[in-house]
């Protein structure tokens, strides 16, 4: 047996056997010991969607980017219910397909990429974990667009992951970003030209992955191409939140929206996304209550110490000052004893959690954030008399 199939355990690989031979129909989920939770979607013994992984998000714009160039998804008017599920993508492309804006061949495409992403991302976090996985025919998708054999899938992913490994990046998630560590050394290698691209682009923002789909190519032959320059120090791969879609809030009369009161609480947001601080933004204050947004962590000390807000939302994984940072510096201070902090993260690992409680969070939130988990958070912490009990309804 090679290095690469010892990488999904043979009752995994069992399993997806199992789920073809019964022409299984419902959710295939696994999860791993590190916090990883991936979704594979089955109809007829056959996966036609998957969800799940580190940055759902940014892999959803990668594909719509890659696939349908046409749709800014930026632009898009967003309601609270497109992203209230676990398949919330699939079900946007449903919603694209309907209205004529993309079409059956641009999905099939997409969910074979996403599935592929999905199974090497599982791959790559099973070597350094272990895996469980159960079956739950909770959700069915009914009308799928594309049907991909797992046996086929499998065995692609386990050659994609044997050339990976073997080009020397077992070690590198394609999920990683790089970041310019040491620029006037790298200057002194590379043309001005090169160096130019390498600070427009290597800036810690962009996943491998990200980057591979800007530059149009593959990113193994990326990765590959920075490899010498992360080995010396010069380029290093950092850890990034995922990119939440804009969701916006609209109701049918904006005049019942709650008003903001001079004394209503104040909730802040720390978070270096645009995006999430706008989503928060709007559902804290069309709820009625004072919101301020802080996007730099090294000024959110100074922030939180002057506006002394009333609940925290605070994001796990920032440049500079990780959100436990904070939170355990907000804790020695007494002002911020028993102030409500709320961390904000992109997976749900165990470990996440655990180590939130020992630095003193006092609660825990995954993205992408939504209405209802969000005013729950609120209610839950503030007192129920400055929180209204019913939220504005979202609307096409």
């Amino acid at each position: 047996m090679t290095h690469s199939e010892l990488l999904l355990s043979n009752n995994l690989v069992n399993e997806f056997k199992t789920c073809t031979q019964l022409q299984y129909n419902g959710k295939l989920n696994i999860k791993s010991s590190k916090g990883g939770q991936w979704t594979f979607y089955y109809r007829l013994g056959r996966i036609v969607w998957a969800t799940g992984g580190t940055h759902p998000c940014r892999r959803w714009r990668r594909q719509m980017a890659q696939n349908c160039p046409q749709i800014d998804v930026d632009k898009l008017q967003l309601r609270l219910q497109d992203v209230s599920v676990d398949y919330w993508d699939y079900c946007l492309l449903e919603i694209f397909h309907k209205k004529q804006k993309i079409q059956r061949e641009q999905i099939q495409s997409i969910a074979e990429s996403t599935i592929a992403e999905l199974l090497f991302d599982l791959a790559m976090q099973g070597n350094f974990a272990s895996i469980t996985c159960n079956r739950s025919q909770e959700v069915i998708l009914e009308t799928p667009m594309s049907f991909t054999s797992a046996e086929m899938s499998v065995k692609h992913m386990q050659d994609s992951w044997k050339i990976w490994s073997e080009a020397g990046l077992a070690n590198f998630s394609p999920d990683l970003a790089p970041f310019l560590r040491r620029p006037e050394q790298l200057q002194q290698m590379v043309s001005l030209s090169i160096y130019k691209n390498f600070v427009n682009l290597i800036n810690g923002k962009f996943t491998l992955l990200d980057l591979a789909v800007k530059m149009k190519q593959s990113v193994l032959p990326l990765t590959r191409s920075l490899l010498p320059y992360i080995l010396k120090g010069i380029i290093e791969l950092v850890e990034v939140p995922d990119m939440p879609l804009v969701v916006t809030e609209v109701n049918n009369k904006p005049t019942t929206a709650q008003p903001k009161k001079p004394n209503a609480p104040l909730v802040a947001c720390v978070d270096d996304s645009p995006q999430v601080c706008k989503m928060l933004e709007d559902i804290i204050t069309s709820n009625g209550l004072r919101f301020i947004k802080i996007q730099d962590a090294v000024q959110a000390l100074p922030t939180l110490i002057q506006d002394k807000p009333d609940l925290i939302f605070l994001d796990l994984i920032m440049p500079v000052a990780s959100g436990y940072e904070i939170c355990t510096q907000l804790r020695r201070i007494s002002a911020f004893t028993n102030t409500p902090v709320i961390i904000l993260t992109g997976s749900d690992g165990l470990l996440d959690r655990v180590r939130a409680k020992v630095i003193g969070s006092t609660d825990f939130i995954t993205k992408p954030v939504v209405a209802d988990k969000v005013m729950s958070i609120v209610r839950k912490y503030l007192p129920t008399s400055s929180v209204p009990i019913e939220k504005n309804k979202a609307n096409v």
